[in-house]
Formats: structure tokens, C-alpha cells, sequence
């Protein structure tokens, strides 16, 4: 599938979770869950082929919007009875992750320096990065045939339906949380997502790739707390907007970290001294456009510091 029809597609099928803001934290818990369980499942058939690389990165990303809104709603929901739906969706995306890195590593770093570089071996490097995706989309299908994945749909559906987590013993102070309105508790969440991500980078070694990928994490949270509430507040789609060179920036950064152990385990069985050096050619290539869009931090940072609240304004609730 092309890249354009690829991005249609996803344009196509991408809705946020329909949340209002009559309801209260519960039902709005309830109803972020359950959207992305449906979109999980919808991308199930296009993740068994890379013809659509788009299926299984858009499994991981509802897989994250998942545990992501999870945590969101944690002073709500306990950990204790959330961890376990957590850890099994972390485990079950990352076994699609390989499938993933290959197919990012083939569509962005092979295709971007391709016929670039003055290296003999692009050809032999793509042939070996081709065969062992071949072999990761086939684990990526067992998963998918799977029991354990079979049970976890079920079982996470019937969990959501049935609202188990309020026959636990959550305390009367979140029972009445839960029960509460969400515009409140949105505003809360969002301003305590914020406060992470400005503590995170106001003060960031931007040559530190641990703190880089701290600020990563924390930037994702944010992203998807605002989107969660996007239906609720007008002017969300251009604060999420004013976050987005700093996430491209934060994503290059984390294909750079990622590409070393992605190609010794390409070459640890190949005796091909031409793909080799094609890939320490890609190495420093991708390296070289990181450092470039790393000077840009500032301006990135300083757009996001600066970006509108639209949840504290009582004229963009969306009734």
C-alpha cells in the first residue's frame, strides 16, 4: 500500500474517543477504554502483512493510548486494579515491536538516505532487513492467532462492561471521584501532566539521551490526556499542534538509539562486509540529521512552554 493511501486510511479510521462533558469520570473512563479497544481490533487484519505497515503500528498505538489512559485515570481507577490489564497489554505490544522497528527502519532510514550514500551494500542490507521482517510479522500473526490475545480482548471487554473495578474495594473517595463530573477532573489531570513535562525539560541536558527519553515518555502522557479530552474543550487540536516539533524531535532521537542494536542483530549472522558498511553509513547519517534538528530544541521547547491552556477556559467547554 502507498504511503498516501496508507496515511488516508489511518486519517480515515483515527477519531477520538467520544467523551462529553456531562459525563462523568466513569463513563468517560469507560468510554476512552472502549473506543480503543475497537480500534485495536480494527487494524487486526492489516497487521498481518507489512503490505500495510500502518496495522501493526496502529495496534501499538492504541496498546499505548490504552495503558496510557489508564494511568490517566489512576486517582480514579488504583493501580493495584489496573496493573494487571497494563502489564498484559505492554507485553502484547511489545510482541509486535520488532515487526515495528524493522518496518521503520526499511520506510525511513533505508528510504531516506537511499541512493545517497557513496556505499556499495544498500541492496544486501535491505534483502537481510527484509528477511528478518519477514520473520517478525510471522511472530506478529502467532500473537495475533494466539489464545493469550484471544482472552485478553474477551476478557478486557467484559471488564469494561460489567465496570469490575467498581466492585473492588477503591475507598469511598474515589467512588465519589468516579461518579463526579469530568471537567474538573480533566483540568486536574492535565495541569499535573503539564507540571511533569515542564519539570522534566525546563532544565534538560538535551546531550542526555536518558533525560531525552524521560522527556519523551512524559511528552507522549501529555499528548494523549489532551487528546483524550479533545471532545470536551475547543482549541485542543492547536495545543496538541504546538507539542508537535518537539515530539518529531523526541522520535528521531529515539530512532537513533534504537538503530545500533537493530543492525548488530541484522548483521551478527551475515558475513556481508558491504551491508556493514552501508549501515554504519546509515548510522551516521541518521546521527548527523538528529544533531541538525537538535539545535531547533530551543524554538521547539519555547513553542510548547508558550502554548494556550484551552481547558481553563469556561467558553471552550464544549457543551
Amino acid at each position: 500500500m502507498q504511503q498516501g493511501s496508507v496515511k488516508n486510511e489511518v486519517e480515515k479510521r483515527k477519531k477520538h474517543a467520544p467523551v462529553r462533558s456531562r459525563q462523568s469520570v466513569n463513563e468517560a473512563f469507560v468510554t476512552i477504554l472502549q473506543h480503543n479497544l475497537n480500534y485495536l481490533v480494527q487494524w487486526e487484519q492489516a497487521a498481518r502483512s507489512w503490505e500495510n505497515t500502518a496495522g501493526i503500528h496502529q495496534m501499538r498505538v492504541a496498546f499505548r493510548r490504552m495503558r496510557s489512559a489508564l494511568t490517566t485515570f489512576r486517582s480514579a481507577v488504583p493501580k493495584k486494579i489496573s496493573r494487571p490489564w497494563a502489564e498484559e497489554m505492554r507485553w502484547l505490544a511489545g510482541q509486535l515491536g520488532d515487526a515495528r522497528d524493522l518496518d521503520v527502519f526499511i520506510e525511513e532510514a533505508l528510504g531516506a538516505v537511499s541512493g545517497k550514500l557513496r556505499l556499495a551494500g544498500e541492496e544486501e542490507l535491505l534483502a537481510l532487513a527484509k528477511e528478518r521482517r519477514a520473520a517478525a510479522y510471522d511472530s506478529a500473526k502467532s500473537v495475533l492467532d494466539s489464545e493469550r490475545y484471544a482472552r485478553f480482548k474477551d476478557e478486557f471487554a467484559i471488564w469494561l462492561l460489567d465496570r469490575k473495578w467498581l466492585g473492588e474495594n477503591i475507598g469511598q473517595k474515589k467512588r465519589e471521584r468516579l461518579n463526579a463530573n469530568l471537567i474538573p477532573f480533566s483540568r486536574r489531570v492535565l495541569d499535573k501532566q503539564e507540571r511533569r513535562v515542564l519539570s522534566q525539560g525546563s532544565q534538560i541536558d538535551i546531550n542526555s539521551q536518558h533525560e531525552m527519553h524521560r522527556l519523551r515518555i512524559e511528552c507522549k502522557k501529555l499528548r494523549y490526556a489532551a487528546e483524550f479530552f479533545s471532545p470536551v474543550f475547543s482549541g485542543m487540536a492547536g495545543f496538541i499542534q504546538h507539542m508537535r516539533g518537539l515530539q518529531d524531535l523526541l522520535g528521531v532521537m529515539h530512532d537513533v538509539m534504537v538503530m545500533p542494536s537493530l543492525l548488530e542483530e541484522l548483521l551478527q549472522d551475515s558475513p556481508d562486509r558491504k551491508a556493514a558498511e552501508y549501515a554504519g553509513g546509515i548510522v551516521g547519517w541518521r546521527t548527523r540529521e538528529y544533531y541538525e534538528l537538535l539545535d531547533s530544541f530551543d524554538d521547539c521547547w519555547n513553542e510548547f512552554v508558550n502554548a494556550k491552556h484551552p481547558w481553563w477556559k469556561k467558553s471552550a467547554i464544549i457543551r
